[in-house]
């Protein structure tokens, strides 16, 4: 058996997703719900004070500028959450977090998964495989979206960048998933569709690479993974897996 654990990026390399944070729509409709629960924005005021919120949480621009990572480093229902206090609005952690997923939905084009994901998966825990999902993502978005996907309980551990303030490809986010989950460095592999974040992270800290070129992967040369798949092909995926 060459590979025993199999760690997975999520978005570009599972799923497939497309985000627009910056839409009029998204910010008339945001200001709207925030209206009806004792907040008052105007949309142009509201996204300016988000994108506000954001850079005062975080500590250095985010590492990709891509949207469907949606700045993996913070704690996104603490922003929603400052939204509401600076306006004097009463608000708990229940309401911020309703309020990031109304985000996501209404910033969302469209969320799917790629052809034979699912089946990939399958396959891999029917082998005795253990299948780990690391992912610079927010915990209140993709829980629930791995929910809606109906692939939450194909992974025998996922591990979010939001929850551990660390993303990828700092090597301590790859070490706290190795070392809680007590993952064989010399027999796991990580799978991903970023040559940065996914390949050079993972070889970083000594483990086997595979790297999928996605339709949403960075524009970057191709990366010096163990294998390297210059398209989509999940298929292909399995026969190197297993």
């Amino acid at each position: 058996m060459r590979y025993t654990d199999c760690i997975f990026d999520l978005y570009g390399t599972l799923v497939d997703i497309r985000t627009d944070e910056r839409k009029p729509a998204l910010w008339r409709a945001l200001a709207a719900w925030y209206g009806e629960r004792g907040t008052s924005y105007g949309p142009e005021e509201l996204e300016e004070a988000y994108f506000s919120a954001v850079r005062t949480r975080e500590r250095e621009a985010p590492l990709r500028g891509d949207s469907h990572e949606a700045h993996p480093e913070i704690r996104l229902e603490e922003v929603f959450l400052d939204l509401f206090r600076q306006k004097g609005a009463e608000a708990g952690p229940a309401l911020a977090v309703e309020t990031g997923r109304q985000f996501r939905r209404l910033s969302t084009e469209y969320l799917r998964l790629y052809p034979g994901a699912r089946e990939l998966l399958e396959a891999l825990r029917a082998a005795g495989r253990r299948v780990w999902l690391l992912s610079n993502a927010q915990a209140i978005f993709t829980r629930d979206e791995l929910d809606r996907l109906g692939i939450a309980g194909l992974f025998d551990g996922v591990c979010l960048s939001s929850d551990y303030g660390v993303k990828k490809p700092d090597r301590r986010f790859f070490d706290l998933l190795l070392r809680e989950r007590h993952i064989p460095l010399e027999t796991a592999v990580m799978i991903g569709n970023d040559g940065l974040c996914d390949i050079a992270g993972a070889k970083a800290v000594g483990l086997a690479t595979v790297y999928i070129r996605s339709d949403i992967s960075p524009k970057e040369p191709l990366p010096e993974a163990d294998f390297v798949l210059e398209e989509m092909d999940l298929a292909r995926v399995r026969d190197i897996l297993l």
